[in-house]
């Protein structure tokens, strides 16, 4: 199989989908990689690598398209990739389609076949593909939320830890899964007063098992929220369905009711988000201020640290790249129903019920065990 690797033309994306050490492996299995000249720099990854790892480099991303039979990302084809994509072509990479029904459309016109890192599943049913991310993400709202609280960036003039004689931060997750745990560790570390709320008392129970005596729990409804919203002076939301759009949680009279110059970073702002105010932002224009909060929704958070993400990333999906490249698409997912989870498009059909529910078009439920029958009816 040909496996085809261009560079990320998003902005503010440097990581890369597939690194030298996937592609020798791909290789020695018989495979051809073709890898955009420059794809990997951002990442720290040089074009010699590649080359040493038996990769061969092409000028152009057109060139990528036009020849691989699979296509390994990172984040969702933009405009000009979409119009690059063939029909049949496979395309492995966060697309995170319930957040945009103009991608859902624009990627059912080109009758190839989307298969989302995001809603992959495990024989647990966790996510192994986001977790990497997800943990980068959530350590990293905190970093971002406690620059944004300083004075000269907009914020409070307050530190997270406090000091003696000074009280510290208070800090309000919402959402104890990966993102919220790792946020709420980061946040516990530094010395903040941390607020961990999640609808699932044994997340809660877990949390409280694992993280320091200066993390509370709590359980996420409106009567919560309402209290521990206005005293947050860094909120933090980490709530995630996967597939599908992020809960409505954090209303725009609960951002009224926070302090001047507290900071929120939504996590779920790339599934929609889960705070009325917010709105997609970048790591070069991160923040804005709406009732006098400063908003950071960068939907691409971990794409702040290329080389740390690029390497987690490669870890979680190098035996899903392997399984695909050798097996087919068909055959890989067959064999491995979690992989059959990541199926959100199949030739202009949309086979997961998140996405389709989320952006009001046709869902065609997927026969795991007659995969290929599906395929085919969804090509008629």
């Amino acid at each position: 199989m040909i496996v085809g690797v261009p560079s990320e033309i998003k902005v503010d994306e440097d990581r890369v989908g597939l690194l030298p050490v996937v592609a020798r492996t791909l290789v020695e299995a018989g495979h051809t990689v073709l890898v955009e000249a420059g794809a990997g720099v951002g990442a720290g990854v040089a074009d010699v690598d590649y080359i040493e790892a038996g990769a061969s480099l092409v000028t152009t991303a057109d060139e990528v398209f036009a020849e691989a039979e699979l296509i390994v990302k990172v984040k969702e084809p933009q405009a000009e990739e979409l119009s690059r994509i063939r029909e049949g072509q496979v395309v492995f990479t966060y697309f995170h389609f319930a957040a945009s029904a103009e991608l859902t459309r624009g990627f059912m016109d080109t009758g190839a076949i989307a298969i989302a890192y995001e809603t992959v599943r495990d024989n647990d049913g966790r996510l192994p593909l986001l977790i990497p991310m997800s943990e980068i993400a959530g350590r990293m709202a905190v970093q971002e939320g406690a620059k944004y609280l300083e004075k000269p960036q907009g914020g409070r003039g307050v530190l997270l830890a406090g000091l003696p004689g000074v009280a510290p931060a208070d800090v309000v997750i919402v959402g104890a899964g990966v993102v919220g745990l790792s946020s709420a560790k980061i946040a516990a570390g530094m010395g903040a007063s941390v607020h961990l709320v999640d609808i699932d008392i044994h997340a809660l129970r877990h949390a409280e098992m694992i993280l320091p005596a200066n993390v509370s729990t709590y359980m996420s409804n409106s009567y919560n929220l309402e209290r521990l919203v206005p005293a947050a002076d860094l909120l933090i939301c980490a709530v995630l369905v996967a597939g599908a759009l992020a809960p409505r949680l954090i209303t725009r009279p609960m951002v009224q009711s926070m302090k001047t110059g507290a900071v929120i970073v939504d996590v779920a702002v790339d599934q929609g988000g889960s705070v009325e105010t917010m709105r997609i932002t970048t790591h070069s224009e991160p923040v804005f201020v709406e009732e006098g909060v400063l908003h950071c929704g960068i939907a691409n958070l971990p794409g702040g640290v290329p080389r740390t993400a690029t390497i987690a990333l490669n870890n979680a999906t190098h035996p899903y790249v392997l399984k695909l490249a050798n097996q087919g698409w068909e055959k890989a997912c067959r064999a491995d129903r979690g992989l059959a989870y990541g199926l959100n498009i199949i030739r202009g059909k949309v086979t997961h019920r998140g996405v389709a529910d989320a952006t009001v078009t046709d869902f065609h439920p997927l026969a795991f065990d007659t995969l290929s029958t599906a395929a085919a009816q969804a090509s008629d």
